[in-house]
């Protein structure tokens, strides 16, 4: 088996797919590429038994077909440090040695290969009747960007930890929640025409953040157990969490009465400053609205440290106190990029509703903060 290949391209195909796997592996093999030659093709896949990603490279020069294990780390160290260049593959089905050339081999790098078949071969299809539709990877791209963060970590709420796909005829929802805070995003950029529920895992749902490119269609296959994403270059499947999701609109307030607009970069800045000086085990800081403006506070007893600053803001209210964690509420206004912020209130032991200043095109962002109990400012 033969074959010449640029070598970034192979490097970038390599390096994405090798997203999939995991540091420590339960099967040595699972340290591996599988590499398979199909005519001009080359196809790289990677899996962790539960979720298995493949990609495709154009090749030239192609002699026989076959499939082989190539260890990950050693092909995508040697690729990365290679300049932009063809390379040629050879491999020899009998004993598996490998041999890497370029320059008419005046570089030349020599190794030996695993049996293909000793890869392990995971279910990667859906069943029969699985929910089939296609969108643009910036909506699914958009979704797990705006939520992914509040996905939660308890093992004891196991369908808390991935982020849910509530799939409705006329729009995409995405929702995660760790109970302390929830983020709903929705886009009806393309309509899937279809509806299905599903909750992906947060490794899945990291890996294709990093690996699907913007602006390509992608064709999604759901059933009980598994989704597919289909694109040109990349197939990749994983198996999904098991349980139900919580009613999350149930837990969203529809009459909070109060609204605050705050700058985002000035508050942000702000309450960065301040959260410095505050109980860095509670996180708590205080915020007193005014008509015209917010007081950030934060206090830490036990190092005899204080902080306070006031940035301007509009509230339709008298004047309110209320706790929120700094961190998560640092959280919140990073992932927004508008220049304004809104938050509604009711009173300070009811959770506050944050969402942008503008609401992006055909799509509708509302993140949701438990407060924390102040006694007074």
């Amino acid at each position: 088996m033969k074959f010449n290949v640029q070598s970034k391209a192979l490097y970038s195909m390599a390096s994405a797919v090798s997203k999939v796997i995991n540091s420590k592996n339960p099967m040595p093999i699972l340290n591996n590429f599988l590499l398979e030659l199909r005519g001009n093709v080359l196809q790289i896949t990677a899996s962790d038994i539960e979720n298995t990603l493949t990609g495709r490279v154009a090749v030239l020069e192609a002699e026989g077909e076959g499939k082989v294990c190539v260890d990950a780390p050693r092909l995508t160290n040697l690729l990365k440090s290679m300049p932009d260049i063809g390379i040629t593959f050879e491999i020899d089905e009998d004993t598996l040695a490998i041999k890497v050339s370029y320059n008419e081999d005046k570089g030349q790098f020599d190794f030996v290969g695993v049996a293909g078949e000793e890869y392990p071969t995971p279910q990667v299809e859906t069943e029969e009747g699985a929910t089939e539709f296609q969108v643009p990877s910036n909506q699914i791209l958009n979704g797990i960007d705006s939520t992914l963060f509040a996905v939660g970590t308890d093992t004891l709420r196991p369908m808390m930890m991935g982020i849910l796909w509530d799939i409705k005829p006329e729009e995409f929802i995405f929702v995660a929640t760790d109970t302390r805070k929830l983020v709903r995003y929705s886009n009806s950029m393309t309509a899937p025409g279809v509806t299905k529920s599903c909750i992906i895992p947060t490794k899945p749902a990291q890996v294709i953040k990093n690996i699907l490119p913007r602006d390509v269609e992608v064709s999604v296959s759901i059933d009980d157990k598994r989704a597919l994403l289909v694109t040109e270059d990349l197939v990749f499947s994983c198996q999904l969490l098991k349980g139900q999701f919580p009613p999350y609109d149930r837990v969203i307030p529809q009459d909070n009465p109060y609204q605050v607009t705050i700058d985002r970069t000035q508050f942000l800045s702000a309450l960065r400053r301040v959260s410095v000086f505050g109980d860095q085990g509670q996180n708590l800081v205080k915020l007193r609205f005014t008509p015209n403006e917010v007081t950030i506070k934060a206090v830490d007893n036990n190092y005899c440290t204080r902080a306070v600053e006031s940035v301007p803001c509009s509230f339709n209210h008298d004047a309110m106190v209320i706790g929120f964690s700094s961190a998560y509420v640092m959280e919140i206004f990073s992932i927004m990029s508008t220049e304004e912020v809104n938050l509604t209130l009711s009173d300070p032991s009811r959770p506050g509703v944050f969402s942008p200043g503008e609401q992006g095109e055909n799509s509708n962002l509302l993140m949701l903060l438990m407060p924390m109990n102040v006694t007074e400012f």
